[in-house]
């Protein structure tokens, strides 16, 4: 059996040496489509299968496939590991978590990584469409007074083609060919030793679309721009939220779409990060404050109340005051966390001034001073 370096794996899955993870996966998939032993009944399918499978399982881990270059190239530091600050592993990206989309008209925004690409494969994979939360910026008068505003977005749709299935023609997926529906292959790599992985054909659900529509590429839905009209209701604060069910992203498959989420923000109700931090500052020293009147130690504790105090009026103060109501309800909520973060730290210090005040009294070990 010939030597992982007297084997030339970019030829085994006929792609480039500077060929992307994507384009080797694709590479995969096409050639254990056609040397399936189920499928292709040629005496040496099943050893070709096995060998395209070794291939994919090196060339698609970034860690793996360095060493492996690195031998063919004879460098000296083929054994090594992956150099610090390399990246751990390969494997793709959750293309379903967070919103697909980094920005928004009208000064709003999306949530989520604007990098998310749609899922191109045969797996049959049905899952909920994620939310699309947008941000939409009110004044103080308009929130309220409540307003209606038309908003024009991207997001994942039901495809047209297929109506989300996935495929055109066929009514139910089947069972993967490569992985026989269990979700893995096992694959014996040599050097590496034998390896399980995730079937990158299914992607680990075991099933497969019959017939991908040439739309949307088997997953059901394709990114399309969309409206909807959203209500402001009246008396809206910083924060709120007004949902439209169903307008968010298109579920994989034929499940469930998400919901169209618009947040209402109103400048003059939300605290600045500094003046959050300034509040938290404030919080974190009132419980000091307290444990130094009750145990009667606020002299000893005097730099621990003044200095956070000082810097939090400073950093409060420094972006400008507001007289709204939600402004404060803000600034409280600040100063809660603050305080719950300084109580367990100021406990602590209220023990250790009970226990130095009983060895005043008592002493050491128990035996009594005599004064």
């Amino acid at each position: 059996m010939a030597s992982m370096n007297d084997k030339d794996y970019y030829a085994i899955l006929g792609v480039e040496k500077d060929a992307s993870t994507e384009e080797i996966r694709k590479a995969f998939q096409t050639k254990a489509r056609k040397l399936h032993p189920d499928v292709n009944k040629a005496p040496d399918a099943e050893e070709r299968f096995k060998e395209v499978s070794e291939a994919y399982a090196v060339l698609s881990d970034p860690d793996k496939r360095k060493r492996y270059d690195a031998m063919r190239s004879g460098s000296p530091f083929a054994g090594a590991g992956a150099p610090y600050g390399s990246p751990a592993g390969g494997g793709y990206a959750d293309p379903f978590g967070g919103s697909p989309f980094g920005w928004g008209p009208f000064g709003g925004g999306f949530s989520g990584s604007s990098r998310s690409r749609q899922r191109r494969s045969r797996s049959y994979n049905p899952r909920a469409g994620a939310d699309v939360v947008y941000e939409l910026t009110l004044d103080a008068q308009a929130a309220a007074a409540g307003t209606r505003r038309g908003i024009t977005y991207q997001r994942y749709a039901t495809c047209d083609v297929c109506h989300g299935s996935g495929s055109v023609q066929a009514e139910h997926p089947e069972t993967c060919p490569t992985c026989g529906g269990s979700g893995h292959i096992t694959v014996d790599t040599g050097l590496f030793g034998v390896m399980m992985m995730t079937c990158p054909e299914c992607e680990g659900t075991g099933k497969v679309v019959a017939d991908p529509c040439h739309s949307c590429g088997g997953s059901g839905r394709t990114i399309s721009a969309s409206e909807v009209v959203v209500d402001v209701p009246a008396g809206s604060h910083d924060g709120d939220e007004v949902r439209v069910g169903g307008m968010g992203n298109a579920g994989t498959n034929g499940s469930t779409a998400g919901d169209f989420v618009c947040r209402v923000c109103v400048p003059e109700e939300r605290l600045t990060r500094s003046q959050a931090s300034g509040f938290n500052f404030i919080g974190f020293a009132l419980p000091f404050l307290v444990v130094g009147l009750l145990t009667r130690t606020l002299a000893s504790l005097a730099l621990l109340v003044a200095l956070p105090v000082v810097v939090g009026i400073f950093l409060v103060v420094r972006d400008g005051v507001k007289a709204r109501p939600r402004w404060w309800r803000n600034a409280g909520i600040a100063v809660a966390n603050g305080a719950s973060n300084g109580l367990m730290i100021a406990l602590v210090f209220a023990m250790m001034f009970s226990c130095t005040s009983g060895m005043g009294r008592v002493g050491y070990m128990g035996y009594p001073y005599y004064f």
